[in-house]
């Protein structure tokens, strides 16, 4: 089963950007950081979202976020699913913190379940079959508008949503042009879809 095991955010400070993720989110060799200038502008056609078990994780994840140099973009409250809120870090990466649960069950913790890259894509259905053609498996899907793939016990799932829908839940424009400043490392081989989004092999090695 293919994997991912981890993603290399391109940034123009690696070492300021290292900072942010280690004070905010605490997270480790999953997240990688790589020096880029590529130009880039408004929505980059990505999401990470950090799922915990409590709304008490997603507030404690997104005040650390915000204290360490986050914006808000959503704040963190109650919807139809559960509970959540969404911050643009200082490199410009979008995540989204979300808990299915509205209800804490214990003391609040900034322990992370799973991590999950959202990719925006103008066709959900085309890079749907563009996936599983490079050997990923289908693990939810929902038509045109959302895809859920199986990754094994890769440390990063991986998700399609239709570009401008991911735009809506992250609470930005859609519009954007130039570099998605992303690269997904895991097992299905190098190539890039039909959306731009570049993977790498999980052997190539991303700076920190």
């Amino acid at each position: 089963m293919t994997s991912i095991e981890f993603v290399t955010l391109e940034v123009a400070d690696p070492a300021a950007a290292g900072t942010f993720y280690s004070t905010a989110f605490g997270l480790g060799n999953q997240v990688r950081l790589g020096a880029s200038e590529a130009p880039t502008t408004g929505f980059r056609g990505f999401t990470l979202s950090l799922v915990v078990s409590q709304p008490g994780n997603v507030n404690a994840l997104v005040d650390a976020a915000v204290e360490a140099g986050a914006v808000t973009l959503k704040p963190a409250a109650k919807s139809l699913w559960g509970y959540g809120g969404v911050v643009q870090a200082p490199d410009g990466t979008i995540w989204q913190i979300a808990s299915s649960s509205k209800k804490d069950t214990g003391p609040a913790t900034r322990e992370i379940d799973e991590i999950v890259l959202l990719l925006g894509v103008e066709d959900v259905k085309a890079s749907k079959q563009f996936y599983v053609d490079h050997g990923l498996a289908v693990a939810k899907s929902f038509g045109g508008k959302y895809v859920e793939f199986a990754t094994g016990s890769g440390p990063v799932k991986l998700a399609l949503y239709k570009r401008r829908g991911l735009a809506k839940v992250a609470g930005i424009s859609p519009d954007g042009t130039g570099s998605h400043r992303l690269a997904i490392g895991g097992d299905a081989g190098s190539f890039t879809d039909p959306d731009g989004f570049a993977w790498t092999t999980a052997s190539e090695t991303a700076s920190m």
